[in-house]
């Protein structure tokens, strides 16, 4: 670290390693809240959440009160949400999105339109209100439909491609608001539906789906006869750790071949690498790509990196875009619920799957497919499990609508 006195205010510049030790002890620091305030858990709002944002709001009243501003290091965190966006690129399995049908299809051209309504919507109320309709954007799709990694990802790419002040910390407060919105809305809206229409509902099950877990816990036993019958987690961890690595640094190549033609995120050359790796494993047999190390590593590097990019928002930069971002927010709201009614409800059967892809959509639309699966969670321990929905939000929240939404944010922001 290193602290001088620049511009009467003392300034701590944070290197890289030093930055992803800070963000190790905010999302623990955000686990400790966690236990401590059930709210938070009631609403899944996240240990990086909870701790990088207690940090950003301590860190941000000392620069608004020009006593102390902290400089971190941002390299390591472009390299971790490089990895992140790998990892989702390397579970891209056109095997797997076959097993989905012509249902998995249209819901995702239905998200899709969403995707696109989203940042029409946001623009649109930015520009009324006299904000630069980037602004939409970054309250649009990039962080309704994109949540948490979308916004840490596009936020600081919008700071510098369009010069757009505090958008990082837009996009994340945005992200924030939707997750916690889709949590409240999301359950009870299905529960109108059923009740409204008298859904017919599979049985309820004898032994519900256990409680969702995000990320999921590693049981792996390293040592004596189970090491002899599966890989090690080492093993695992450390052949994903080499195709991520190798998917990076060829994503590099692609991504330098295509900004020669259209300005995308950095990540993209990766995600599209990582899935021709993935579906050449799949087709030709000769080599997988899935496993407890691939998981972890996207866990891993998706916690790192987020609490990285929350901890260094500027949340004072907030105050003159509080009233625009409410607003807006607001109208993703009930944009969400009558998209909901009408399209996903009403054009997928108007059955207890279509209730459920509902309300995992309303989850992933806003914010995460963690509390897209967890509002179906919710649903289906009172009036039974239906494991097609599950597979179709899963496979369409998880990574297909991630390379839609990343082409489209990029096409609207050229606006």
């Amino acid at each position: 670290m290193n602290l001088s006195f620049v511009n009467d205010i003392w300034l701590l510049k944070v290197n890289m390693i030093q930055a992803v030790a800070f963000a190790i002890m905010a999302y623990y620091f955000g686990g400790w809240l966690r236990q401590h305030f059930p709210l938070l858990k009631r609403f899944s709002i996240s240990s990086p959440i909870v701790g990088g944002m207690s940090v950003a709001l301590i860190l941000s009243i000392l620069e608004a009160c020009g006593i102390l501003r902290v400089q971190f290091d941002s390299t390591m965190q472009s390299q971790l949400m490089l990895a992140f966006f790998t990892t989702i690129g390397l579970m891209a399995s056109l095997k797997v999105v076959k097993q989905g049908g012509k249902l998995l299809l249209g819901f995702l051209a239905a998200v899709s339109v969403l995707c696109a309504l989203q940042n029409v919507l946001g623009m649109t109320i930015a520009q009324w209100m006299g904000l630069d309709q980037h602004y939409g954007i970054l309250a649009g799709s990039v962080s309704m439909m994109g949540g948490l990694g979308t916004s840490a990802a596009f936020g600081p790419y919008f700071e510098q491609t369009y010069g757009i002040t505090g958008g990082t910390a837009v996009a994340i407060t945005a992200a924030t608001f939707g997750m916690a919105a889709a949590l409240m809305i999301g359950g009870p809206f299905g529960e109108w539906l059923i009740r409204r229409y008298k859904i017919k509902t599979t049985q309820p099950v004898a032994n519900p789906e256990p409680e969702l877990r995000i990320p999921d816990d590693l049981d792996t036993d390293i040592t004596g006869n189970h090491a002899a019958r599966e890989k090690t987690l080492t093993e695992e961890l450390m052949k994903a750790t080499a195709v991520i690595v190798i998917c990076m640094a060829l994503g590099s190549v692609v991504s330098d071949i295509l900004g020669r033609f259209v300005t995308l995120p950095a990540y993209i050359g990766s995600m599209i690498v990582a899935a021709i790796v993935r579906n050449v494993g799949d087709f030709s047999q000769k080599y997988t790509v899935e496993g407890k190390g691939l998981n972890a590593l996207a866990d891993m590097s998706l916690v790192l990196f987020v609490t990285m990019a929350i901890n260094s928002l500027k949340l004072h930069e907030l105050l003159d875009l509080a009233l625009p971002l409410a607003v807006i927010l607001a109208a993703q709201t009930i944009l969400m619920l009558l998209f909901a009614f009408f399209v996903l409800f009403a054009f997928f059967g108007k059955n207890y799957d279509a209730v459920l892809l509902t309300v995992g959509g309303i989850g992933f639309s806003m914010g995460a497919t963690a509390n897209g699966l967890a509002n179906m969670q919710a649903l289906a321990e009172k009036y039974g499990f239906s494991p097609r929905p599950w597979l179709i939000v899963s496979l369409v929240g998880a990574f297909l609508i991630d390379f839609i939404n990343a082409l489209l944010i990029t096409w609207f922001g050229t606006f």
